[in-house]
């Protein structure tokens, strides 16, 4: 069937650009919140006006992500009503309700502290001014647990059944604790945690590179440092934990993450794929780089299977997800970045401990300085191709094992379908553009050092020991 007249198609790629365009912007605001948190903190504790220069700048950039994911967020939730109608109608006493949540519980938390948070440095107590900051990082955050929650319930229902074409919840709490939901909630957290932290050292080093206040963003790169010890490692655990579930829980979609078309049996071992090229039509691979028996370690940590590894020849075609290609190639794009983040961050820290990090010394480390510059845009292609992995490995299910995608899609004509998703394919491309265009004019300036620091009428200041001297930088409470 041509694409431009089916419905399902168009509705179904409307919504990929509309969430994959969305995901660009809270991966960051949710990270680099808590980014915010720490810093401001360090500016109450130290009160070194460093800290609280690189909160003022930061914020900058929060803001620019904070309005686009707005833009972009709530277009991308109206279509369960406008493509996804029959779905909503049979889902929505749950899914709904939790949506419901993650808006007014959420966002509304968020927006409602990020005045104080932007515009209230001189008008409230600085204490008062954290506490903006943590509720607007913690309003950022719930956003993330609600939406986590609705999407690990669409690849576990749970907590009820469907009658007569719509699912009734019988435990509401066992809904919200699918099996999917923890591991999934943990996972996105430090993906956007990681991404963030990267971003916040990849344009720190871009600064470093360039020689501007080489001291004072050696600092932010070093924060960024210093939380990614915890964070990298930590992700690549709980990734592994969430391949597990989907080993246990989703066998169509592991097969298609690992281009298995044949069954391997409990007590055997398996080779586990490398690189390889799936042809779908042919229910083969036309070539493949294997490792002898790595599949049992890879899912197991041990040679021999517990448990069959399904292969996608065990299922009809109609009811396996497509696109096998595509699926098997961003597993292993998320998988590669993160443990490009994991040897980043350990070579970072064995040059900070030589001391090669100092302020005086951190200028020869360029090599060093550009890989964190090309780590910056990683983390955003990791997201994606996670979420890519997430559901398009759930097809040919919008409700997994209960509803098809095919019978969850509103009656609609296709033209309506495709003249929307035009509109959304211009619209957002512009604002991408801006978003491009707003964000390398506040990097191209730069922070702001003469700003007042608030405060510190009558409290000793820390001095900062900037890369070069710039009398004029500094606020004279600051210098003095």
């Amino acid at each position: 069937m041509d694409i431009l007249s089916n419905t399902v198609a168009l509705s179904r790629m409307q919504f990929a650009l509309t969430a994959i365009f969305h995901m660009l912007w809270p991966v960051l605001t949710t990270g680099m919140g808590i980014y915010l948190v720490i810093v401001e903190g360090m500016w109450l504790k130290t009160r070194n006006p460093d800290y609280y220069h690189h909160a003022r700048f930061w914020s900058k950039l929060y803001v620019l992500n904070f309005g686009i994911g707005v833009a972009s967020g709530i277009p991308m939730e109206f279509q369960f009503g406008t493509n996804w109608a029959p779905f909503s109608e049979a889902v929505g006493d749950f899914f709904g309700s939790i949506l419901g949540f993650e808006a007014s519980m959420a966002f509304m938390l968020e927006a409602g502290f990020l005045g104080i948070m932007l515009f209230g440095w001189e008008r409230v107590h600085p204490i008062v001014h954290l506490f903006a900051t943590i509720m607007v990082a913690f309003g950022a955050n719930l956003s993330t647990v609600w939406i986590l929650v609705a999407n690990s319930w669409l690849q576990t229902p749970a907590g009820g059944e469907m009658v007569n074409g719509k699912f009734i919840v019988s435990d509401y709490f066992q809904a919200i604790m699918n099996p999917f939901a923890l591991n999934s909630i943990l996972h996105m957290f430090f993906a956007t945690l990681e991404t963030s932290l990267f971003v916040i050292g990849g344009i720190s080093a871009w600064y470093i590179l360039n020689k501007r206040n080489q001291a004072f963003f050696s600092k932010s790169l070093k924060i960024a440092i210093a939380t990614a010890i915890a964070v990298a490692p930590l992700q690549i655990y709980i990734g592994h934990l969430s391949a597990e579930q989907v080993y246990h829980y989703q066998p169509t979609k592991l097969a298609a993450i690992e281009a298995k078309w044949e069954t391997s049996p409990a007590g055997e071992s398996a080779d586990w794929t490398l690189l390889a090229l799936p042809n779908e039509k042919a229910q083969k691979n036309d070539w493949e780089i294997s490792i002898p028996n790595g599949l049992g370690y890879v899912l197991e940590f041990k040679q021999k299977l517990s448990e069959p590894v399904l292969g996608l020849k065990e299922w009809k075609p109609e009811d396996r997800p497509r696109m096998v290609g595509l699926i098997y190639y961003c597993f292993r794009i998320m998988s590669g970045i993160g443990f490009f983040f994991l040897g980043l961050m350990l070579f970072s820290i064995i040059q900070w401990l030589r001391g090669k990090l100092s302020a005086e010394n951190i200028s020869s480390q360029p090599w060093l300085m550009r890989a964190w510059v090309l780590a910056a845009p990683l983390g955003y292609i990791a997201v994606e191709s996670g979420w890519i992995v997430r559901c398009v490995g759930r097809q040919p299910w919008a409700l997994y094992g209960q509803i098809r995608t095919a019978d969850a899609v509103s009656n609609i004509p296709a033209s309506n379908v495709l003249t929307s998703l035009s509109f959304f394919a211009v619209v957002y491309s512009f604002l991408f553009v801006c978003a491009l265009y707003f964000g390398s004019r506040i990097i191209r300036k730069g922070p702001n050092l003469s700003l007042p620091v608030p405060g510190l009428d009558n409290e000793p200041a820390i001095e900062s020991q900037p890369a070069e001297h710039i009398p004029d930088q500094r606020p004279v409470e600051a210098q003095q």
